[in-house]
């Protein structure tokens, strides 16, 4: 399962062909510019307008709302798991089982190689997005690699391994709130020690699939090179069964972002203010972000997974956390599916809801896909009063 959030907003003219208002099949469609790079995956791709995220307020970014399915806001922690991780709870274990990628501008993901705006593991449990590719190499391939890299991946080794045992042996004398936050600051360091040592049990295996470390990663000429290496970190985690669960926040999930690299001046807060339909700066962007999601079918294509394909058995879902645009109520929420989870969703179509539906219920649809019986993601009925005018998955994604 894979998550691709595109900060900024997501507006239904870059993604629905011109001239279709009703539900119907992509077979004759001519897909719109800012998404032709799909045009050879038409067959595997579902466009859906007519969710809504009101309950989110979105406005700059619903942040952690925007996989919860609740209302999110700039520095206010998540209120519940995001679906990203309940998936990666309810999919068979893996030895990682959520990975997050996020990209930004090089200010940015220099200064902060971690942040945690999108997922969220439960109340108060944020999950770190990985932006540095050198950080997230030498923790997925460091005790595989040669050099330079094995050696800062076995320097930072035992000094985790010594903090978590100085942290595990302190705090016990802490009053009761400072003591919850302080054993999550130690299972910190428990997990990605743990982590480590189970990477190091299947190191033949991975050998074959660890990235090679290029310029990209130690002299990057744009930002948009480390977007790069980070999504070929994040495919090689999915190919290696490391993880079943990537989710990539491209704009980490904020108002900021740069894509100099594809000739884009302009970043952040600004380009937020510039509409999307037909402005050149966007098309650009959208560009990119469909030849990852191209790149990520083609890679999964090429993986044998039972009788067909790693592909064949992945959903792919990309939208925004910030909705249809910046500045918004959340009243239109479009999504695109990629995939069709072993025949599960239907493909090759348009879907025009009437509004009144959440994106909890398609959140819902995916837990439903996945095994798990819900009728509800993150709504209690009291708010569904309010927000869905329905129960359960949406009909018209599943077969």
């Amino acid at each position: 399962m894979i998550f691709f959030m595109q900060n900024q907003g997501f507006h239904p003219e870059t993604c629905i062909p011109k001239g279709m208002v009703n539900s119907g099949s992509l077979a004759q469609a001519k897909l719109p510019e800012p998404i032709q790079a799909l045009e050879p995956f038409k067959e595997r791709l579902h466009i859906i307008n007519g969710l809504h995220g009101l309950h989110t307020s979105p406005n700059h970014s619903a942040f952690f709302g925007a996989l919860g399915g609740y209302r999110g806001s700039d520095g206010v922690p998540p209120s519940g798991p995001t679906i990203d991780y309940e998936l990666s709870q309810v999919l068979p274990e893996t030895l990682l089982p959520h990975l997050c990628i996020g990209m930004d501008s090089m200010e940015n993901m220099t200064a902060k190689p971690t942040v945690a705006n999108l997922s969220a593991s439960g109340a108060g449990q944020p999950i770190f997005m990985h932006s540095n590719p050198n950080h997230l190499y030498r923790m997925l391939y460091g005790g595989i690699a040669q050099g330079k890299i094995r050696q800062q991946h076995e320097a930072r080794s035992r000094l985790f391994d010594r903090i978590e045992q100085l942290a595990t042996a302190k705090g016990y004398s802490l009053p009761d709130p400072t003591q919850q936050r302080y054993n999550q600051f130690v299972q910190g360091f428990t997990d990605i020690n743990g982590l480590r040592g189970r990477l190091a049990a299947v190191s033949d295996h991975l050998q074959a699939f660890a990235p090679e470390v290029d310029d990209r990663y130690t002299h990057p000429e744009f930002e948009t090179d480390w977007h790069d290496v980070l999504l070929d970190l994040g495919i090689s985690a999915l190919k290696s069964g490391i993880t079943s669960v990537l989710t990539v926040g491209s704009g980490r999930g904020e108002i900021f972002g740069a894509w100099k690299g594809l000739g884009v001046d302009q970043q952040g807060h600004n380009l937020g203010h510039i509409k999307q339909p037909d402005n050149p700066i966007w098309i650009k962007i959208r560009q990119y972000n469909c030849r990852m999601l191209a790149k990520l079918m083609e890679e999964l294509e090429s993986v044998p997974e039972g009788s067909g394909t790693m592909m064949d058995h992945t959903l792919i879902v990309y939208t925004s956390n910030n909705a249809d645009k910046q500045h918004t109520n959340g009243a239109t929420w479009p999504v695109m599916l990629l995939g069709n989870c072993g025949g599960t969703f239907k493909s090759g179509r348009f879907t025009q809801l009437d509004g009144t539906r959440p994106i909890n219920a398609l959140y819902t649809t995916l837990l439903r896909a996945s095994g798990e019986d819900r009728d509800r993601f993150n709504m209690s009925e009291k708010l569904a009063k309010q927000f869905d005018s329905g129960n359960g998955p949406l009909k018209e994604v599943l077969v």
